[in-house]
Protein backbone atom coordinates (compact mmCIF):
# COMPACT_ATOMS: atom_id res chain seq x y z
CA UNK A 1 0.00 0.00 0.00
CA UNK A 2 2.89 2.24 0.72
CA UNK A 3 4.12 1.51 -2.28
CA UNK A 4 0.99 2.70 -4.11
CA UNK A 5 1.33 5.78 -2.44
CA UNK A 6 4.64 6.89 -2.82
CA UNK A 7 3.54 6.08 -6.69
CA UNK A 8 1.00 8.88 -6.60
CA UNK A 9 3.96 11.41 -5.55
CA UNK A 10 5.32 10.75 -9.73
CA UNK A 11 8.45 12.70 -9.86
CA UNK A 12 8.39 13.86 -6.37
CA UNK A 13 9.86 10.16 -5.74
CA UNK A 14 11.90 7.57 -7.82
CA UNK A 15 11.47 4.11 -5.83
CA UNK A 16 13.39 1.05 -5.76
CA UNK A 17 12.90 -1.97 -4.95
CA UNK A 18 14.75 -4.58 -2.63
CA UNK A 19 14.51 -8.16 -1.64
CA UNK A 20 16.35 -11.24 -0.52
CA UNK A 21 14.90 -12.64 -3.62
CA UNK A 22 16.26 -10.94 -6.58
CA UNK A 23 13.11 -11.91 -8.55
CA UNK A 24 10.62 -11.07 -6.06
CA UNK A 25 12.34 -7.34 -6.20
CA UNK A 26 12.01 -6.75 -9.52
CA UNK A 27 8.41 -8.21 -9.68
CA UNK A 28 7.88 -5.53 -7.17
CA UNK A 29 9.36 -2.74 -9.44
CA UNK A 30 7.19 -4.00 -12.11
CA UNK A 31 4.00 -4.19 -10.93
CA UNK A 32 4.83 -0.67 -8.89
CA UNK A 33 6.05 1.44 -11.41
CA UNK A 34 9.77 1.54 -9.65
CA UNK A 35 12.92 2.67 -11.59
CA UNK A 36 14.92 -0.06 -10.71
CA UNK A 37 15.49 -3.35 -7.57
CA UNK A 38 17.93 -4.91 -5.81
CA UNK A 39 18.77 -8.17 -4.98
CA UNK A 40 19.78 -7.80 -1.13
CA UNK A 41 19.23 -5.50 1.51
CA UNK A 42 22.95 -4.75 1.63
CA UNK A 43 23.41 -3.79 -2.04
CA UNK A 44 20.32 -1.43 -1.93
CA UNK A 45 21.95 0.61 1.25
CA UNK A 46 25.12 0.49 -0.48
CA UNK A 47 23.94 2.17 -3.65
CA UNK A 48 24.57 5.99 -3.78
CA UNK A 49 20.96 5.61 -5.96
CA UNK A 50 19.00 5.25 -2.88
CA UNK A 51 18.67 8.39 -0.15
CA UNK A 52 16.27 6.82 2.24
CA UNK A 53 15.41 3.06 3.52
CA UNK A 54 11.86 2.75 3.40
CA UNK A 55 11.50 -0.75 5.53
CA UNK A 56 8.39 -2.78 4.85
CA UNK A 57 9.86 -5.97 6.42
CA UNK A 58 8.06 -7.86 9.56
CA UNK A 59 8.73 -5.66 13.22
CA UNK A 60 11.17 -8.19 14.26
CA UNK A 61 13.88 -7.12 11.54
CA UNK A 62 13.09 -3.30 11.89
CA UNK A 63 15.33 -2.29 14.51
CA UNK A 64 18.21 -3.88 12.77
CA UNK A 65 17.17 -2.45 9.80
CA UNK A 66 16.68 0.66 10.67
CA UNK A 67 20.32 0.83 12.20
CA UNK A 68 22.15 -0.34 9.00
CA UNK A 69 20.28 1.85 6.97
CA UNK A 70 21.13 4.85 9.01
CA UNK A 71 25.09 3.57 9.24
CA UNK A 72 25.18 3.32 5.52
CA UNK A 73 24.16 7.19 5.41
CA UNK A 74 20.58 7.14 4.25
CA UNK A 75 17.47 8.50 5.64
CA UNK A 76 15.03 6.19 7.05
CA UNK A 77 11.41 5.46 6.66
CA UNK A 78 9.94 2.26 9.21
CA UNK A 79 6.62 0.97 8.93
CA UNK A 80 4.52 0.52 11.82
CA UNK A 81 4.78 -0.60 14.56
CA UNK A 82 8.17 0.82 14.62
CA UNK A 83 10.30 -1.29 17.18
CA UNK A 84 9.32 -4.10 19.50
CA UNK A 85 10.41 -2.29 22.68
CA UNK A 86 10.11 1.55 23.05
CA UNK A 87 13.39 1.45 24.46
CA UNK A 88 14.74 0.46 20.91
CA UNK A 89 14.25 4.29 19.84
CA UNK A 90 17.06 5.02 22.09
CA UNK A 91 19.55 3.19 19.71
CA UNK A 92 17.57 5.07 16.89
CA UNK A 93 18.19 7.91 18.40
CA UNK A 94 21.87 8.19 18.76
CA UNK A 95 22.38 6.68 15.09
CA UNK A 96 20.49 9.18 13.81
CA UNK A 97 22.30 11.71 15.41
CA UNK A 98 25.84 10.02 14.74
CA UNK A 99 24.19 10.11 10.56
CA UNK A 100 23.09 13.44 10.78
CA UNK A 101 19.92 11.57 9.15
CA UNK A 102 15.86 11.33 10.12
CA UNK A 103 13.97 8.64 11.05
CA UNK A 104 10.51 8.33 10.76
CA UNK A 105 7.82 6.31 11.23
CA UNK A 106 5.14 5.74 8.70
CA UNK A 107 1.91 6.30 10.80
CA UNK A 108 -0.68 7.31 8.47
CA UNK A 109 -3.43 7.24 11.02
CA UNK A 110 -2.01 10.60 11.98
CA UNK A 111 -2.93 12.20 8.80
CA UNK A 112 -6.33 10.60 7.86
CA UNK A 113 -8.72 13.29 7.14
CA UNK A 114 -11.08 12.11 10.00
CA UNK A 115 -8.69 12.82 12.35
CA UNK A 116 -7.69 15.85 11.05
CA UNK A 117 -11.26 16.95 11.19
CA UNK A 118 -11.92 15.77 14.58
CA UNK A 119 -8.59 18.06 15.51
CA UNK A 120 -10.14 20.95 14.34
CA UNK A 121 -13.76 20.20 15.60
CA UNK A 122 -12.56 19.66 19.18
CA UNK A 123 -9.51 22.68 19.06
CA UNK A 124 -12.85 24.88 18.17
CA UNK A 125 -14.64 24.13 20.82
CA UNK A 126 -17.46 23.37 19.25
CA UNK A 127 -18.84 20.42 21.82
CA UNK A 128 -17.10 22.25 24.93
CA UNK A 129 -15.04 20.35 27.60
CA UNK A 130 -14.21 16.84 26.74
CA UNK A 131 -16.14 14.18 28.98
CA UNK A 132 -15.55 10.91 26.92
CA UNK A 133 -14.13 9.10 23.76
CA UNK A 134 -15.47 6.10 22.36
CA UNK A 135 -13.55 4.66 19.56
CA UNK A 136 -15.07 2.07 18.27
CA UNK A 137 -12.48 -0.53 16.25
CA UNK A 138 -14.28 -3.63 16.21
CA UNK A 139 -14.12 -6.02 12.96
CA UNK A 140 -13.01 -9.30 11.71
CA UNK A 141 -9.60 -9.47 10.30
CA UNK A 142 -7.98 -12.90 9.14
CA UNK A 143 -4.32 -13.31 10.03
CA UNK A 144 -1.49 -15.20 8.09
CA UNK A 145 1.88 -14.95 7.17
CA UNK A 146 4.07 -13.51 9.37
CA UNK A 147 1.07 -11.71 11.60
CA UNK A 148 0.22 -15.30 12.72
CA UNK A 149 3.83 -15.70 14.44
CA UNK A 150 4.89 -13.58 17.19
CA UNK A 151 8.26 -13.72 16.92
CA UNK A 152 8.18 -11.89 13.49
CA UNK A 153 4.93 -9.77 14.04
CA UNK A 154 6.54 -8.57 17.57
CA UNK A 155 3.11 -9.48 19.15
CA UNK A 156 -0.80 -9.39 18.50
CA UNK A 157 -3.76 -7.76 17.11
CA UNK A 158 -3.21 -4.62 19.42
CA UNK A 159 0.86 -4.30 18.35
CA UNK A 160 0.69 -5.55 15.21
CA UNK A 161 -2.52 -3.39 13.92
CA UNK A 162 -3.91 -1.76 17.31
CA UNK A 163 -1.48 1.08 17.34
CA UNK A 164 -2.70 2.83 15.07
CA UNK A 165 -5.77 2.87 17.01
CA UNK A 166 -3.63 4.18 20.12
CA UNK A 167 -1.77 6.53 17.57
CA UNK A 168 -5.92 8.46 16.81
CA UNK A 169 -6.09 8.20 20.57
CA UNK A 170 -2.96 10.42 21.32
CA UNK A 171 -3.38 12.38 18.95
CA UNK A 172 -6.85 14.32 18.93
CA UNK A 173 -6.05 17.47 20.82
CA UNK A 174 -5.61 15.64 23.76
CA UNK A 175 -2.76 14.68 25.58
CA UNK A 176 -3.20 11.09 27.32
CA UNK A 177 -1.68 11.09 31.15
CA UNK A 178 -2.01 7.11 31.14
CA UNK A 179 -3.51 4.15 29.37
CA UNK A 180 -4.22 0.29 30.49
CA UNK A 181 -5.76 -2.41 29.06
CA UNK A 182 -8.21 -5.34 29.64
CA UNK A 183 -8.26 -8.51 27.10
CA UNK A 184 -11.41 -10.91 26.79
CA UNK A 185 -10.76 -14.50 27.29
CA UNK A 186 -7.52 -15.07 25.04
CA UNK A 187 -7.70 -17.89 22.63
CA UNK A 188 -3.49 -18.38 22.10
CA UNK A 189 -2.43 -14.87 20.41
CA UNK A 190 -4.23 -11.74 21.48
CA UNK A 191 -6.95 -10.55 19.32
CA UNK A 192 -9.18 -8.33 20.88
CA UNK A 193 -8.42 -6.06 23.53
CA UNK A 194 -10.03 -2.78 25.32
CA UNK A 195 -8.17 0.00 25.93
CA UNK A 196 -8.45 2.45 28.76
CA UNK A 197 -6.92 6.23 28.46
CA UNK A 198 -6.98 9.15 30.96
CA UNK A 199 -6.31 12.53 29.34
CA UNK A 200 -5.26 15.98 30.79
CA UNK A 201 -8.11 17.83 31.41
CA UNK A 202 -9.90 14.78 32.50
CA UNK A 203 -11.64 13.44 30.06
CA UNK A 204 -11.66 9.49 29.46
CA UNK A 205 -11.60 7.58 26.80
CA UNK A 206 -12.23 3.63 25.53
CA UNK A 207 -10.72 2.15 22.43
CA UNK A 208 -12.80 -1.16 21.62
CA UNK A 209 -9.97 -3.38 19.22
CA UNK A 210 -10.43 -6.75 17.56
CA UNK A 211 -10.10 -8.83 14.63
CA UNK A 212 -12.22 -11.08 16.03
CA UNK A 213 -15.89 -9.50 15.67
CA UNK A 214 -17.80 -10.68 12.63
CA UNK A 215 -19.35 -7.08 11.22
CA UNK A 216 -21.22 -6.03 8.10
CA UNK A 217 -19.54 -3.68 5.26
CA UNK A 218 -16.40 -5.33 6.21
CA UNK A 219 -15.90 -3.16 9.41
CA UNK A 220 -17.76 -0.30 9.39
CA UNK A 221 -18.53 1.20 12.98
CA UNK A 222 -19.67 4.01 14.60
CA UNK A 223 -17.82 6.21 17.10
CA UNK A 224 -18.46 9.31 19.94
CA UNK A 225 -17.07 12.12 21.17
CA UNK A 226 -18.88 13.26 24.05
CA UNK A 227 -18.67 17.13 25.74
CA UNK A 228 -20.50 19.20 27.81
CA UNK A 229 -22.59 20.89 24.82
CA UNK A 230 -22.29 18.48 22.41
CA UNK A 231 -21.33 15.57 20.47
CA UNK A 232 -18.96 14.68 17.66
CA UNK A 233 -20.42 11.40 15.93
CA UNK A 234 -18.45 9.80 12.70
CA UNK A 235 -18.13 6.91 11.33
CA UNK A 236 -14.80 5.15 12.88
CA UNK A 237 -12.71 4.76 9.43
CA UNK A 238 -14.04 8.12 8.52
CA UNK A 239 -16.96 7.89 6.03
CA UNK A 240 -18.28 11.08 7.54
CA UNK A 241 -18.70 13.15 10.52
CA UNK A 242 -21.51 14.50 12.57
CA UNK A 243 -21.34 18.19 14.13
CA UNK A 244 -23.62 18.63 17.29
CA UNK A 245 -22.97 21.37 19.40
CA UNK A 246 -22.53 25.03 18.94
CA UNK A 247 -22.69 24.33 15.26
CA UNK A 248 -24.11 21.63 13.47
CA UNK A 249 -22.86 20.08 10.35
CA UNK A 250 -22.61 17.09 8.44
CA UNK A 251 -18.87 16.84 7.43
CA UNK A 252 -17.58 14.12 4.25
CA UNK A 253 -13.96 13.82 4.22
CA UNK A 254 -13.77 11.96 0.94
CA UNK A 255 -12.68 8.66 0.06
CA UNK A 256 -9.16 9.97 -2.00
CA UNK A 257 -6.83 9.59 0.50
CA UNK A 258 -9.27 8.13 3.47
CA UNK A 259 -6.10 6.36 4.70
CA UNK A 260 -3.69 9.30 5.16
CA UNK A 261 -1.43 7.67 2.92
CA UNK A 262 -0.82 10.24 0.44
CA UNK A 263 -0.76 13.32 2.58
CA UNK A 264 1.66 11.40 4.94
CA UNK A 265 4.32 10.79 2.40
CA UNK A 266 3.77 14.43 1.25
CA UNK A 267 4.90 15.56 4.58
CA UNK A 268 7.81 13.02 4.98
CA UNK A 269 8.75 14.05 1.56
CA UNK A 270 9.22 18.04 2.07
CA UNK A 271 10.90 17.11 5.54
CA UNK A 272 13.47 14.76 4.59
CA UNK A 273 14.43 17.39 1.50
CA UNK A 274 14.40 20.72 3.16
CA UNK A 275 15.46 18.97 6.85
CA UNK A 276 12.10 19.88 8.40
CA UNK A 277 10.37 17.92 10.76
CA UNK A 278 7.25 15.98 9.77
CA UNK A 279 4.49 15.79 11.92
CA UNK A 280 3.95 12.79 12.67
CA UNK A 281 8.04 12.86 14.31
CA UNK A 282 9.82 9.83 16.70
CA UNK A 283 8.76 11.51 19.50
CA UNK A 284 5.08 10.87 18.45
CA UNK A 285 5.98 7.35 17.27
CA UNK A 286 7.67 6.59 20.48
CA UNK A 287 4.94 7.85 22.69
CA UNK A 288 2.57 5.47 20.99
CA UNK A 289 4.59 2.39 21.59
CA UNK A 290 5.14 3.32 25.30
CA UNK A 291 1.22 3.51 25.58
CA UNK A 292 1.12 -0.02 23.56
CA UNK A 293 3.56 -1.09 26.02
CA UNK A 294 0.99 0.73 28.93
CA UNK A 295 -1.90 -1.02 27.67
CA UNK A 296 -0.73 -4.44 27.24
CA UNK A 297 1.25 -4.43 30.74
CA UNK A 298 4.20 -6.61 32.42
CA UNK A 299 5.55 -8.97 29.72
CA UNK A 300 5.95 -13.17 31.18
CA UNK A 301 9.47 -14.29 30.41
CA UNK A 302 7.95 -16.17 27.43
CA UNK A 303 6.51 -13.46 25.95
CA UNK A 304 2.87 -13.67 26.89
CA UNK A 305 0.78 -11.41 29.04
CA UNK A 306 -0.66 -12.74 32.07
CA UNK A 307 -4.30 -12.49 32.94
CA UNK A 308 -6.50 -9.78 33.39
Amino acid sequence: MNGRALRSLGREAACFYASRDGARAREFAAQLGGRGSFASYQAALQSPEVDVAVILTPPSSHLELTLAALAAGKHVVVEKPPFLRASDFDAVERAQARAGRQTLVAENYYYKPIAVHLRRQLASGVIGDVLFLHVNALKEQRVSGWRADPGLAGGGALFEGGIHWVNFMANLGLVPRSARGMEPAPRGVQRSVLALFDYEGGAVGTLFHSWEVPSPLRGLRISRIYGREGTLTFESNGLFLLVWGKRRALIVPGLRDIAGRGAMWRDFVTALRTGGRAEMDLSRARRDLELVESIQGPQSPEGKEPGC
